[in-house]
């Protein structure tokens, strides 16, 4: 392979081959229930070359039955089923029941569900007071649930190892976790978990009391909503995160723990904490959209008007359809709040906008999600940890499926090295 020498004072410059070649080679191609073709990576390494991939866009690294997206038309399925449907008709557990066992659950197959999850005992620990006490004030949220779903290994004793065991421990405990974040971050006391509540209302109870956001039907369904478009997004960073860590034979509470440090990135599940950080910053400088607007339009500037488009949506995404409706009833609801004023100007303006329409830069999930975080009176800091209550069943049931496909293997990416070539050690 002939190679460049070229080489900056600072970083070196990748030395890959000066110019492409041609590979012909004859390889199987599968092609799924939905969505592209594949060809059989494996089948062309075995004459010699690999698949460069940045980002592994473009790389399916499993098969699975749990979700399906269709960016280009905007289209998310749940088992088969459009997830607004879902969002619409379905309570949040009805959705774990779907993720996890492929169907909707029926009157008894719900019952005997939701009883599982309130029977687990690890929401009642006494280990979650003390573990929660012993964070240094300030810790962000996100840091406090991975650490804690680390200690729910220790926790579970025997249940760790039954798949079925540790999907509802985690569903039973999650909401405990974040609501015991929520009070350490904020300096509020912890309030008790009551299995026999709703789901969404012993959440928002261990929250806030028994103040309006915990009672009010629109502000419990509002989150009930959010919690059912997040429950899973197919092959997302976070969840690519899980099934690789569980290809090493890691337990489910490590590879849930790996999962959340993943979701935590501004670039992932803390998006929507970017999106009102961005909100305050334009207020803090005068407010003035229209300078920011044409900021995003300079591709000089730096600047990017965060929870506008989406790494796989090319039109309005699915979700924000239902999110959209539920942002501007809640919002309508809270307090007078200039940032939620301004958030739906800019929305306004990007959704008439040529530019951001021929660019298909849509305002996306994580976009309204933080107004309606913001609006039931969360931090930004609590935001990604309330997606993460979210996407428990999605986790579970890809867990669930990749230690249990034919073709397992660990994880263990190839790369392009574009470093020295051999060399001997001289002094």
């Amino acid at each position: 392979m002939s190679r460049t020498a070229h080489e900056t004072p600072v970083v070196p410059e990748p030395r890959m081959a000066a110019g492409p070649s041609v590979v012909q080679a004859e390889l199987p191609v599968t092609t799924p229930v939905m969505g592209r073709p594949a060809v059989a990576a494996a089948d062309l390494a075995r004459g010699g070359h690999l698949v460069y991939d940045p980002g592994l866009a473009d790389t399916a690294i499993c098969r699975s039955a749990i979700t399906y997206i269709d960016g280009d038309a905007g289209i998310l399925l749940y088992r088969g089923y459009p997830a607004q449907q879902v969002a619409e008709k379905c309570t949040f557990l009805q959705t774990a029941h779907l993720l996890a066992t492929g169907e909707l659950p029926t009157g008894a197959q719900e019952e005997q569900w939701t009883g599982e999850i309130a029977a687990s005992r690890l929401p009642r620990s006494p280990a979650w007071g003390p573990l929660f006490d012993a964070m240094p004030a300030g810790t962000h949220p996100m840091a406090m649930l991975a650490a804690a779903t680390s200690v729910m290994t220790a926790l579970a004793g025997d249940n760790a190892s039954s798949a079925r065991q540790a999907g509802f421990d985690l569903l039973a405990t999650m909401p405990v976790l974040a609501a015991h974040a929520f009070a350490r971050f904020e300096d509020r006391p912890r309030r008790a978990y009551d299995p026999s509540a709703g789901y969404v209302e012993n959440f928002l109870h261990m929250c806030f009391g028994d103040s309006p956001v915990a009672t009010d039907p629109a502000m419990v369904r509002a989150l009930e909503t959010l919690l059912v478009l997040h429950a899973d997004h197919e092959q997302n960073c976070s969840t690519a995160t899980l099934r690789l860590v569980s290809s090493s034979n890691a337990g489910f509470f490590s590879s849930v723990s790996a999962a959340l440090s993943a979701l935590w990135g501004p670039l992932h599940g803390g998006a929507n904490q970017a999106v009102i950080e961005m909100l305050q910053a334009i207020r803090d400088d005068g407010g003035d959209l229209g300078k920011y607007i044409a900021r995003a339009k300079d591709r000089n500037d730096p600047f990017r008007l965060m929870g506008f488009g989406h790494r796989v949506y090319r039109t309005f995404d699915a979700r924000a359809r239902v999110i959209r409706e539920v942002a501007r009833e809640v919002c309508g609801k809270a307090a007078h709040d200039p940032l939620l004023d301004m958030a739906l100007e800019l929305e306004e303006i990007a959704r008439r906008d040529e530019f951001f329409l021929e660019r298909k830069l849509y305002p996306n999930v994580d976009f309204y999600s933080g107004l309606i975080y913001r609006a039931m009176g969360f931090p930004v800091e609590m935001f990604t940890a309330l997606f993460a209550v979210g996407r428990v069943p999605g986790w579970i049931a890809h867990w669930t499926e990749a230690v249990t496909a034919p073709e397992r293997r660990i994880g263990r990416p190839a790369q392009l090295y574009t470093g020295p070539e051999t060399r001997d050690l001289q002094f």
